[in-house]
């Protein structure tokens, strides 16, 4: 069991470790180019402007969504869903056409 837990925390000490180093790598890059540092800073902001963006969009019409792929009710797929919805109409095909399948 010491062996397991003596692995265990050798294997975060390395972790540990080779984060450390990476940061130091990363902070020698930030201060020799500016130009890396502009590019990241940039794309940085892009992806929390997007995520931003994103979360504030489903927070208003996730609902909608959800509504729309996820009908409450009996039956279908989902828990929910009707195999044929109320407000559609079903065609009927000829009587030498066979309706399709979903398996077809």
């Amino acid at each position: 069991m010491a062996e397991t837990e003596s692995w265990g925390s050798e294997l975060v000490t390395q972790a540990l470790g080779w984060l450390l180093e990476m940061s130091d790598e990363f902070a020698r890059e930030w201060e020799d180019s500016d130009m890396k540092a502009a590019i990241f800073k940039a794309l940085l902001g892009w992806i929390v402007l997007s995520i931003t963006v994103i979360q504030l969009a489903w927070r208003c019409y996730g609902p909608t969504v959800n509504s729309v792929y996820y009908r409450q009710g009996m039956g279908g797929q989902n828990g929910g869903t009707p195999e044929y919805p109320s407000d559609f109409p079903i065609w009927e095909s000829s009587s030498t056409e066979s309706l399709k399948k979903h398996k077809e």
